[in-house]
């Protein structure tokens, strides 16, 4: 939850992690409060994947007000497969 009104940097990283076919193709985005994509953060990794190897990488810089909220939201298409937990993150600061 954003503390206070200002412009926020954030970014993250998935990293995939196969479950049947190397075939899946891995998407992620940053939603404002739950219900709005942020504009420059949806990416997608549409070649063939190795696990634990292929990953994408997100960072964009968003206007906030006190008390909104940003998530992390990541998706298969195609074929499922996970994100490996160990090598996930997600960060944000306040910049202006």
């Amino acid at each position: 939850m954003a503390p206070a009104n200002g412009t926020y940097l954030f970014g993250a990283t998935l990293l995939y992690k196969i479950n049947a076919s190397t075939s899946a193709r891995m998407s992620g985005r940053l939603v404002l409060n739950g219900a709005t994509e942020i504009r420059g953060s949806l990416g997608e990794m549409s070649a063939t994947h190795v696990s634990l190897a292929t990953a994408i990488w997100l960072q964009t810089m968003v206007p906030l007000t006190a008390g909104d909220t940003v998530e992390l939201q990541g998706y298969f298409r195609v074929a499922d497969g996970y994100f490996a937990a160990d090598h996930t993150s997600f960060w944000g600061c306040k910049v202006g």
